[in-house]
C-alpha cells in the first residue's frame, strides 16, 4: 500500500514539471526531506530539471507534505490541496452531493434510436458523486494556461439591468478524484481574499483550518446560486467532454422575466494524439418553443490544443432564456495533425430553474 501511495505522489509532481507551470513547478518540485504521508518516502530532485526551467529569481522552496488521497468518505472544510489535473494550490469550503449522469457507461436502448437531442437514445442514471466548492490561491493562476480564465462563480446584480453580472474570482468546483490532498504548518498557506474571511486556524484540529460563521452563512444565503446539483459526462474519440450547469436566477426585462444560467465545460484528451478544437455547434431549446442555433470558432475566444502534456481546457459561459426551463446539446468540432476533422458530443443538458427562489443571490453581502 504504501508503495502505491509513493509512485501516485511521484506522478503527480513529474506531471506538473512536464506540462512547465512556472512557479507552480518550483512549487510542485520537492526539495530532498519532504515526506510523503502515505509512505513516508522522502521526494528527491531529478537531474533531467534544469535551472532553465526555473523562473528568474525564483527558487525551489517546500510548502506541505503530500497525503494519501481519500478512497473513501470526503475531504473536510480546510482541506489543502492540489488539483491533480489544472495544478494549482486550493482550500476546501465545503463539499456538494452532485448527481453524475454519465454516458459513457449507459447502454444503448437501441442502435438506431434517436433522442431530441439528435443522440442516440440511452438509458442515463445519476450517481451520487462528490464536489468540493475550493478556494484557488491567486499565486497560481498567472500560470494555469489550460484554462481560459480564472475560474468564478458569477451571480446577477442587484439592480434594473436584467444582464449585469459581477463575479467572484478564485472560487472552483473541485471533483473528489481531483484532489492531491496535503497539509502544511503555514498558517496562510493559500492567498485569497476570502481565505481570513472564510477560514480561521486552530492548531488542535486536523486540518487546522476551521470554518468562520461568515463562510456558513454565505453558503446558506446563496444557496441556491452555488448549489452544484448535475454533472453531465460523454466521450467521443478519447475527449471527453463534462458539462456542469448552474441556475443563477431570474431578472424582469421589458415585461418579460429573463431567466439565466452558467455553463462550465471540461474539455479533455483521454489518448496520445494532439488535436485542437476549431468550431462549435450548440443547439439550444426553450420550453417557450424555440430552438437556437449557435456556431462560432472555438470557445471564449480560445482554439485549444489538447495534448499529453496539456491534456484538458476548462472555461465558463451564460446563457439566458425567456422560459424557466429548457435544453442545450451540440458538437465540438476538432483538428488532428493531418488536418482531418471529427465532431465530439456534447452531452445533453437541461437548464432548470429554482421556482421557489425568493429573493436575488447576494453574492459578497451577509
Amino acid at each position: 500500500m504504501a508503495a502505491s501511495v509513493a509512485r501516485c505522489c511521484l506522478v503527480a509532481v513529474s506531471r506538473y514539471k512536464r506540462r512547465g507551470f512556472g512557479a507552480l513547478v518550483a512549487w510542485a518540485e520537492l526539495r530532498p526531506g519532504l515526506l510523503c504521508a502515505g509512505c513516508g518516502r522522502s521526494f528527491q530532485q531529478e537531474k533531467r530539471f534544469s535551472s532553465r526551467h526555473r523562473p528568474e529569481g525564483k527558487v525551489l522552496e517546500t510548502v506541505g507534505v503530500f497525503e494519501a488521497p481519500k478512497q473513501q468518505g470526503k475531504y473536510e472544510t480546510g482541506q489543502l490541496f492540489l488539483h491533480s489535473v489544472f495544478g494549482y494550490r486550493g482550500i476546501v469550503l465545503f463539499p456538494w452531493q452532485a448527481r453524475l449522469y454519465d454516458r459513457d457507461v449507459a447502454s444503448p436502448v437501441s442502435d438506431k434510436a434517436e433522442n431530441s437531442t439528435g443522440h442516440g437514445s440511452k438509458e442515463v442514471k445519476g450517481k451520487t458523486h462528490t464536489y468540493y466548492q475550493v478556494l484557488i490561491d491567486a499565486r497560481d493562476c498567472p500560470h494555469i494556461s489550460q484554462r481560459s480564465q480564472t475560474e468564478a462563480v458569477t451571480f446577477l446584480a442587484n439592480h434594473d439591468d436584467s444582464r449585469a453580472l459581477y463575479a467572484i474570482p478564485g472560487l472552483d468546483y473541485v471533483s473528489h478524484e481531483d484532489i492531491l490532498p496535503y497539509n502544511s504548518s503555514d498558517q496562510m498557506p493559500i492567498q485569497h481574499e476570502l481565505f481570513e474571511r472564510f477560514l480561521g486556524y486552530d492548531q488542535t484540529k486536523v486540518p487546522p483550518f476551521i470554518a468562520r460563521e461568515t463562510l456558513r452563512a454565505w453558503q446558506e444565503k446563496n444557496h441556491p446560486w452555488l448549489e452544484l446539483s448535475d454533472v453531465h459526462r460523454e466521450t467521443t474519440e478519447n475527449i471527453r467532454i463534462t458539462v456542469i450547469p448552474f441556475y443563477m436566477g431570474m431578472r424582469e426585462a421589458q415585461n418579460s422575466h429573463v431567466y439565466w444560467w452558467r455553463y462550465c465545460i471540461r474539455l479533455e484528451n483521454l489518448g496520445n494524439e494532439v488535436v485542437q478544437l476549431r468550431e462549435r455547434h450548440w443547439r439550444i431549446f426553450s420550453l417557450s418553443g424555440t430552438l437556437e442555433t449557435v456556431r462560432g470558432r472555438g470557445v471564449v475566444g480560445r482554439e485549444p490544443v489538447l495534448s499529453k502534456e496539456q491534456p484538458a481546457f476548462q472555461y465558463s459561459s451564460h446563457v439566458s432564456l425567456q422560459a424557466s426551463s429548457g435544453h442545450m446539446w451540440g458538437t465540438f468540432r476538432f483538428e488532428r495533425p493531418d488536418g482531418s476533422h471529427f465532431d465530439v458530443r456534447i452531452p445533453p443538458f437541461s437548464l432548470e430553474s429554482n421556482k421557489d427562489e425568493k429573493t436575488p443571490p447576494s453574492g459578497l453581502h451577509w
